[in-house]
């Protein structure tokens, strides 16, 4: 391990950056466990009937407890009833919004654009640049000043961590960001990942989400009531702690810097409501070692990989416990790291491009 205590600097625009294309991490060769070709065309095969299944039941779902809700309010049963509507809202609006970026939820594309399109607004992310700042968190995960999506930086920064349990740091950041957009600005670091030519249709997606923001405000000051806004935007804040959970779990606590996926992402056994919710992202090793493979077929592609990678963590409560443990360690040890055995069967780690590194049987070496 380490023992440099050195504070990194996390930002896309600062030294990391550089020193990460130096040391060869930055759009590099990762990892893949070995899947036979044919069984691997198999699993990438895309299909509409799934994702408009799921899709369906969602917004059925989410229909009825907005109904609920509406008959609740202004009683104490609104309380739960939102509760329920705001967790409709913003969990599988998170999940729906990654895979149909990815543009594998449905077969046909103008349906994976649809779902993105109106999932980013559910989130408040803007379409365009998210897509591009997650296309470069899957070409560099958790590499230091070129992942734009590293959850916290070590030590981690536990007011925003609470913050983000309303969605209180990074949705008022995206709010502005969009204002920024709709008046023509990119900020610096969304310069490093979204191209010149996507400006204007990142442009005039924030507009439409500014004429949306302002349609909900008047129809807020016309009613005299915040009822509308509880249905339109506020549920991504008061209903974010479910999805501040699920991301959480996605990387917290492993490596950063390395080219190996099963190092720096955690795969999670969820009972089946949660994996509806998240749309099998907690299989997340599988879906950043073959991001093409969709929601659907994770579970079958986590069979062809399990003897070659770490044991998966056995619930959401116990990977979300073994994450806080892991922060509260960074807060003294900024270089503390998870340490997790491969079984037998597995190919030995592989760090990065001038390291090699071997788990077995709880032994680890590592050689520069």
């Amino acid at each position: 391990m380490s023992t440099s205590q050195t504070k990194r600097d996390y930002s896309l625009t600062g030294p990391e950056n550089r020193r990460a294309q130096e040391r060869g991490l930055a759009a590099a060769e990762w990892y893949e466990t070995p899947i036979p070709r044919k069984r691997l065309k198999e699993l990438m095969k895309r299909k509409d009937g799934p994702a408009i299944r799921d899709t369906i039941v969602w917004l059925v779902l989410l229909t009825g407890a907005g109904i609920a809700a509406y008959r609740s309010w202004g009683t104490w049963w609104a309380v739960p009833a939102f509760f329920v509507y705001g967790l409709l809202y913003a969990s599988p609006g998170d999940s729906r919004w990654h895979e149909c970026g990815h543009g594998t939820a449905f077969k046909t594309s103008w349906m994976n654009e649809v779902v993105y399109q109106f999932s980013s607004f559910l989130v408040l992310r803007p379409a365009t640049p998210w897509r591009w700042s997650h296309a470069r968190h899957h070409t560099d995960t958790y590499v230091v000043g070129r992942d734009p999506e590293i959850h916290q930086p070590r030590p981690p920064v536990w007011r925003i961590i609470i913050m983000q349990f309303a969605h209180l740091y990074g949705g008022p950041r995206d709010i502005k960001r969009m204002f920024m957009h709709a008046f023509g600005v990119i900020d610096k670091e969304e310069k490093e990942f979204i191209p010149e030519t996507e400006y204007r249709k990142t442009f005039w997606e924030s507009r439409a989400y500014v004429v949306i923001f302002a349609i909900v405000i008047a129809a807020c000051l016309y009613t005299s009531s915040i009822l509308p806004a509880m249905f339109i935007v506020l549920p991504s804040f008061y209903g974010a702690c479910l999805m501040v959970v699920f991301g959480m779990i996605q990387h917290l606590g492993l490596h950063e810097d390395v080219l190996d996926h099963r190092l720096n992402t955690r795969t999670v056994y969820m009972n089946p409501v949660f994996r509806f919710l998240y749309w099998n992202m907690n299989y997340h090793i599988e879906h950043h070692m073959f991001p093409m493979v969709p929601y659907h077929a994770l579970a079958a592609l986590h069979e062809e990989m399990k003897g070659d990678c770490p044991k998966p963590n056995r619930s959401t409560w116990e990977a979300f416990s073994e994450v806080i443990r892991a922060l509260l360690k960074q807060r003294k040890d900024r270089d503390y790291t998870i340490r997790r055995e491969l079984p037998p069967t597995a190919q030995p780690y592989q760090y990065g491009p001038s390291e090699v590194s071997r788990v077995r049987g709880g032994t680890e070496t590592t050689t520069a």
